[in-house]
């Protein structure tokens, strides 16, 4: 398909714009905090907008409508139980607010896993960090290939090509501006994809013959509008428990221990406004997951009675909603829609870049490589590391090319993985005084081999992941704290 010109200026006036907006706030930038923290003088609301348009990437955009358009393979979706995940994401957010948000305002951070270094010492915040490294560039780098199938339908671009146009556009902006322009493009690119996706739920619903009503009684026929599952089945995604219980532990860990959202608390002024920007995010989070399942139910409603899909969109629900976007939509909307898709995915991709070099530049370069060094060396080195983790999820977005996994089930399952571990030793920091760095290390070591474990030989939902790693991680902390304790008496484990 031949984008309209009126499509192409408004795709190519997004990108210039993020660009101008990386180069308007990079001009005044002096130092590191200046760069992660934006000088800690960013307002609650701008803040809030941040956290949804991260949370938000092009996986919400496309594979959330996928989800409620039809189920997996293994039955899973195909109607509105995502939410139930979504309440957990609710619970979690508690959680962050009574136990680890407190810990975040004593003294100044840059990054999250400096709390640890303060509890247990320099090993177990550098496990900790290298864990959140690989994992931030294999689950980004899948949502750099998800953005990528938008260019692909749009133009017939190979997949590569298309990775690299939005991989290279997002690097330069976050380049140039650091956390700034992170925070404030993304509260744009929250307003361009709310529009969007409203805009194209608009379009959809007028293209339904009978209109509300027809949506309504076919999403009951076939119920679409199921919300919940309280299956029993460990082995079964979006259901009651495993949504809700894991949902919670996941929030925890993703919105609580993860520098990639813990850094936009430390933009704040004080706590307080951090835990109202937290608070407020999880109103518009939920909100919004209702609007992406709605146009879901509603292109399976349009597709079922009209224009036949095409064979590979219909072996991947993945892309129903792209190639519903590039057919069906008027020259002007198809434009405003894609930049709604670009929004989404570099909102989350920009802050991984920036996050990811906040962790690798003060946890690992300057206590290791480079102590002492000037504001204007350290501030060169950042960039230099935005830089090169935009490069590794370029590499890792086209590696997932062949990835056969539905996109939102791959993210998020990777994401679990290692946040359980990382949950666990950040819960040993806050609920106990005197397990020290050998039951922190041997905590995290268990709870990744026992999560291997499950991965590879058990039939268990990645819903159940964090739960699963946080606890070993924390019982076998513990334990091996009292084993140390009791051969060498108290005094001998500090």
């Amino acid at each position: 398909m031949q984008l309209h010109a009126i499509d192409l200026l408004i795709i190519l006036a997004y990108m210039l714009g993020v660009t101008a907006f990386g180069w308007y706030f990079g001009r005044k930038q002096k130092n590191i905090r200046d760069y992660f923290l934006s000088d800690r003088d960013v307002p609650w609301w701008a803040l809030a907008g941040s956290i949804v348009a991260t949370e938000t990437s092009t996986v919400t955009f496309i594979s959330v409508p996928a989800f409620a358009f039809a189920a997996n393979a293994r039955g899973e979706g195909g109607n509105f139980t995502f939410l139930q995940l979504v309440t957990g994401y609710m619970l979690g957010r508690l959680v962050i607010i009574v136990l680890l948000i407190p810990m975040y305002f004593r003294g100044e951070l840059f990054t999250v896993y400096q709390v640890l270094d303060r509890r247990f010492g320099g090993k177990v915040k550098r496990t900790a960090a290298s864990l959140f490294l690989i994992t931030r560039s294999l689950a980004d780098g899948i949502r750099l290939f998800a953005t990528a199938l938008v260019l692909v339908a749009l133009t017939g671009w190979t997949d590569p090509t298309s990775i690299l146009i939005i991989g290279i556009v997002t690097i330069l902006y976050t380049y140039l501006g650091g956390m700034s322009a992170v925070i404030w493009t993304d509260v744009i690119q929250l307003v361009i994809y709310i529009t969007g996706a409203l805009a194209a739920a608009v379009i959809l619903l007028y293209g339904i013959p009978g209109g509300w009503h027809e949506v309504v009684t076919a999403g009951n026929e076939f119920h679409k509008f199921q919300l919940f599952d309280f299956s029993l089945q460990i082995g079964r995604s979006y259901t009651f428990w495993s949504g809700v219980i894991g949902g919670a532990f996941l929030t925890t860990a993703t919105h609580g221990t993860d520098q990639l959202m813990v850094q936009r608390y430390l933009c704040s002024k004080n706590a307080r406004q951090a835990t109202v920007a937290l608070l407020a995010s999880g109103v518009i989070v939920f909100a919004q997951f209702v609007l992406f399942l709605l146009i879901g139910v509603m292109l399976f409603v349009f597709y079922r009675d009209f224009p036949q899909l095409p064979p590979d969109v219909v072996a991947r629900a993945d892309r129903v909603f792209p190639h519903f976007i590039v057919t069906q939509l008027p020259p002007g909307m198809v434009g405003l829609v894609i930049a709604a898709i670009f929004a989404a995915a570099m909102s989350t991709l920009s802050s991984s870049l920036n996050s990811s070099a906040a962790t690798a530049l003060t946890d690992f370069y300057q206590p290791l490589l480079a102590r002492g060094r000037s504001d204007a060396h350290y501030l060169r080195v950042s960039r230099m590391l935005t830089a090169a983790w935009g490069i590794v999820q370029i590499v890792v977005a086209i590696l997932a090319i062949s990835m056969h996994q539905r996109v939102v089930d791959a993210v998020l399952s990777i994401a679990s993985f290692t946040n359980g571990p990382i949950l666990g030793v950040f819960l040993l920091g806050a609920l106990t005084k005197r397990v020290a760095s050998t039951g922190a290390l041997s905590g995290i070591a268990a709870g990744i081999m026992v999560m291997l474990f499950v991965w590879v030989k058990l039939d268990v939902s990645w819903q159940w992941y964090v739960l699963i790693g946080s606890v070993v991680t924390f019982l076998i902390g513990s334990l091996v704290h009292f084993l140390l304790e009791t051969r060498s008496g108290p005094r001998a484990v500090k």
